[in-house]
């Protein structure tokens, strides 16, 4: 009976020791996947074997990730060649909205061409990112126009989408809006969803868009050049959000903010230090919201303890990321596509 416990006392002590915590990157092999004269600001997953993508001149379509095939098409509307800067996805649809006006979000058809759901014209009309929830609620969030920002909002799957009207949304700033620079402007966790604007603030609902309430952070934005290009949450309470301004791209001063209850409070981080202008960053997998990775046209930087300290691990330009698993990510900019394998 003695030896039989002494064993299970020993699976026991290796059963409950701690995994070993995953090595800080160090490098990045960067494999390209798609060459073309087409700018691409927006990637998504479809599922663990899928990648979509849609970006300028209407051009859309998928990559394999195992055999990294891509298959494309182009998207026309009358005589309108679109520029695509948001996309999204459920288990069952990919979804890609057009920047300007006419707004064209478009959803997989069901006779294998892409259907229009949602259509949007007038003065300022400009859609920046998607996101969805689940399976049946999504979310989209575009420039100001008639006094607020502008956000659509479905409940069935994307079959159909509602502007929620200003008087349901907090009071806009003039001008205020969202980069379409990544289609990481809005980060979505259980009900809860926040967008990041030029203004440098946060819109925040705790209920899939149903009530709305502003956090304020302390970003540079200045400059209609400067404000939140991009926001992720790890969970429902650490999130982090990048900007600058991509007119001087090594400026580092307040372009970089942490939370850790949820957005009520925003403190600055690794302010004055590198890395300058980013237009999309990204929370690691696994990682338990210690490593981030943030790409722009200025290269690519990684974090190992919570956006502290950085290191540039490339100079090769991207727009934006997102990742596939805690070691493999895909990024797209111009004219390009490529896999990214952190060791």
């Amino acid at each position: 009976m003695r030896s039989i416990l002494s064993i299970f006392a020993v699976l026991v002590f290796f059963s409950c020791a701690e995994e070993p915590k995953k090595q800080p990157f160090q490098s990045v092999e960067i494999t390209p996947v798609f060459e073309d004269s087409v700018s691409v600001r927006a990637i998504t997953f479809l599922d663990a074997r899928t990648l979509a993508f849609a970006g300028s001149n209407g051009v859309y379509g998928t990559v394999d990730i195992r055999s990294l095939q891509v298959r494309s098409n182009i998207q026309t509307y009358d005589s309108i060649t679109p520029t695509f800067r948001a996309v999204g996805g459920t288990t069952q649809d990919f979804f890609m909205l057009s920047i300007e006006s006419p707004a064209l979000l478009y959803k997989t058809g069901d006779k294998g061409q892409m259907e229009l759901v949602y259509t949007e014209e007038g003065e300022g009309v400009f859609y920046d990112s998607l996101a969805f929830w689940n399976d049946s609620e999504g979310i989209a969030v575009g420039d100001t126009v008639d006094g607020c920002i502008s956000i659509i909002i479905t409940r069935d799957g994307g079959n159909s989408w509602t502007k929620t009207p200003c008087s349901d949304l907090p009071e806009g700033i003039e001008g205020e809006g969202a980069f379409a620079a990544s289609n990481s402007n809005i980060a979505v966790q259980e009900d809860k969803v926040w967008i990041g604007t030029t203004a440098g603030r946060v819109y925040f609902s705790g209920d899939k868009g149903m009530t709305w309430q502003i956090q304020e952070t302390p970003i540079v934005s200045e400059k209609p050049t400067q404000g939140i290009y991009s926001i992720d949450f790890f969970d429902e309470n650490t999130g982090f959000a990048i900007g600058g301004d991509y007119t001087q791209p090594k400026s580092n001063n307040a372009n970089k903010i942490k939370t850790v209850d949820g957005g009520k409070t925003w403190q600055l981080i690794a302010d004055g230090l590198e890395p300058g202008y980013k237009s999309c960053v990204q929370f690691v997998p696994n990682t338990d919201g210690e490593a981030l990775v943030a790409v722009g046209f200025t290269g690519i930087s990684y974090s190992f303890d919570g956006g502290e300290n950085w290191q540039q691990l490339s100079d090769e330009s991207f727009f934006t990321l997102r990742f596939l698993n805690d070691s493999t990510a895909f990024a797209a900019g111009s004219n390009r596509i490529a896999r990214l394998v952190f060791e």
